[in-house]
C-alpha cells in the first residue's frame, strides 16, 4: 500500500465520466493508444498504455473514468491531457467505468 496522504490533496483530482470517441495507434508505440474523450463541455486527448489488453473497437463509444486535471505531458511527440483510470492485477488491466450509462463529463464523487 502507498503512503497515506491528506484528504485535503485527494480532493484537488477532477476524477470524471468521459465518452472515448476515437482511438488511435501510434506509430512505433506497441502499448499506446491515442484516445479522443468528449466531457460534455470540453474535450481531451489521452494517452493510454492498454492496446496489449484492448482492440480499438473494444474501446471506441465506451465511458470511462478519467483524470482531467493533470498537466498536459508529451509522451512520443504526442500530448496526453489527462489518465483514464484502470485497475491491475499484475496479469491484465480493466478500465473504470460508470455501471451506467451517466451524462458526459459527470463528476465522480
Amino acid at each position: 500500500m502507498k503512503s497515506e496522504i491528506k484528504f485535503d490533496d485527494f480532493v484537488k483530482l477532477d476524477i470524471r465520466v468521459g465518452k472515448i470517441t476515437k482511438v488511435e495507434e501510434i506509430k512505433g508505440a506497441d502499448k499506446l493508444y491515442k484516445l479522443q474523450v468528449n466531457f460534455g463541455k470540453f474535450k481531451r486527448q489521452i494517452l493510454s498504455g492498454i492496446k496489449k489488453y484492448y482492440s480499438v473497437e473494444d474501446l471506441k463509444g465506451k465511458q470511462a473514468i478519467f483524470i482531467v486535471n493533470l498537466p498536459p505531458r508529451k509522451i512520443r511527440g504526442e500530448l496526453s491531457e489527462g489518465m483514464i483510470l484502470c485497475a491491475d492485477d499484475g496479469k491484465t488491466i480493466i478500465f473504470i467505468a460508470p455501471e451506467k450509462k451517466i451524462k458526459n463529463g459527470s463528476e465522480v464523487c
